[in-house]
C-alpha cells in the first residue's frame, strides 16, 4: 500500500474533470472557495440532498472560533487503534519507502498547501488522541492560510490553539495527553467522519451548526444555486416592502412578466451587482413553459 496514492486517488474521484494536484487530489478553483464563503450551510445542504447525497454532513462537534465561517480543500486521514505488528510496517514503511518525517500527524500536516484543511477520522479517541495542538495547529496556520481541520477525536493545546486567527478547529472533545497509541491506515482515502463521508477534494464548508462535505464536481453548482436563491431573496425583500407583489407571488414559481421585473432589476440595482456572473436563460424557458401550462404551484 501507498499513503496519499495519486492513481487511487484519481480512481476515486472519476466524476471531477477539473485541474487537479499533483498528488491527483481534484483543485476546485479559488474563485469557487471565495464565492463558497458567502453561503449558508443550508444553502450547500439541499443541491447535495435533492442529488442523493445524504451523508455529507456532521454537527457533533466543538469549534475553536464558532462564529467564524471555514471553507477549504480536504486532505483526508483515517486513524486506527494501534495493533504493534501493523503500527511498526507502516511507520517504517512511511519513513524509509516515502521519506516522512515523524508521527503520522505531522505526515499530513506537512502535506497541506493554501486553502487544505485536514480531515481526520480519529476514531472518536480524546485521551491519546489529541491530532493537534498548539504547534501543529501553528503549521496548518502557516501552511493553509485560512483553512483549518476536522478531527473525530481530539485535540490539546486548546488556550493556545484559540489565539490562532485565521484557522478554524473542529473537535470532539479536549485532552493535555499527546497523541498515542494509535496509527494512520490511509492518507487522502476515502474517511468518515461521524456520520458523513468524505473525500480527498471535498470541499469542506465549516459553519457554526457543524460541517458540510460538497463533492468536488458539485461544488460550482452549490454556489451557483445558492447565490440564485440570495439574489432572488434580496430581490424579493425589496418588492415586498414596496407592496409591488403579494409574498405567495414571490413563493411560488413566477412568471414571466415577474422574471421580466426581476431581470430589469438584476442588471441595474447595485445591490444585485456581485451576482452578474449568472445567467437566467434556464429559469427564463422555465417559466415560459408554465405560463403555457397555467400552473403556478411551484417555485423554481
Amino acid at each position: 500500500m501507498k499513503f496519499d496514492n495519486p492513481e487511487d486517488i484519481v480512481q476515486l474521484t472519476p466524476l471531477w474533470t477539473g485541474e487537479r494536484f499533483p498528488n491527483g487530489r481534484p483543485k476546485v478553483s479559488d474563485d469557487v472557495l471565495r464565492r463558497m464563503r458567502k453561503i449558508t450551510l443550508e444553502e450547500a445542504w439541499g443541491p447535495l440532498w435533492n442529488r442523493g447525497y445524504t451523508n455529507q454532513f456532521e454537527g457533533d462537534f466543538k469549534i475553536i472560533h464558532p462564529e467564524k465561517t471555514m471553507v477549504g480543500r480536504a486532505v483526508t486521514a483515517v486513524m486506527m487503534p494501534r495493533r504493534p505488528d501493523l503500527h511498526e510496517t507502516l511507520l517504517t514503511y512511511g519513513h524509509e519507502q516515502e521519506g516522512r518525517k515523524g508521527f503520522f500527524n505531522q505526515w499530513v500536516i506537512d502535506s497541506l498547501g493554501e486553502d487544505d484543511v485536514v480531515v481526520v477520522d480519529m476514531y472518536d479517541k480524546i485521551y491519546q488522541g489529541t491530532y493537534v495542538g498548539g504547534n501543529l495547529s501553528t503549521a496548518i496556520s502557516t501552511r493553509t492560510k485560512r483553512g483549518g481541520a476536522v478531527i473525530w477525536g481530539g485535540i490539546r493545546d486548546n488556550q493556545q490553539v484559540v489565539q490562532i486567527e485565521n484557522i478554524n478547529v473542529y473537535f470532539r472533545g479536549s485532552d493535555p495527553t499527546a497523541i498515542g497509541d494509535c496509527t494512520m491506515i490511509s492518507m487522502n482515502a476515502p474517511t468518515r467522519i461521524g456520520r458523513a463521508v468524505c473525500l480527498p477534494g471535498d470541499i469542506v464548508l465549516g459553519t457554526p451548526s457543524g460541517v458540510i462535505f460538497i463533492p468536488p464536481h458539485l461544488a460550482e453548482l452549490t454556489v451557483v444555486q445558492a447565490e440564485k436563491s440570495q439574489v432572488r431573496d434580496v430581490f424579493g425583500f425589496v418588492r415586498l416592502k414596496e407592496g409591488v407583489y403579494t409574498t405567495a407571488q414571490i413563493d411560488s414559481s413566477w412568471t414571466v412578466a415577474l422574471w421580466s421585473d426581476f431581470l430589469n432589476w438584476f442588471n441595474q440595482s447595485d445591490d444585485a451587482a456581485e451576482y452578474r456572473h449568472l445567467t437566467w436563460d434556464r429559469e427564463l424557458e422555465e417559466a415560459r413553459k408554465i405560463d403555457a401550462n397555467g400552473s403556478n404551484d411551484v417555485r423554481l
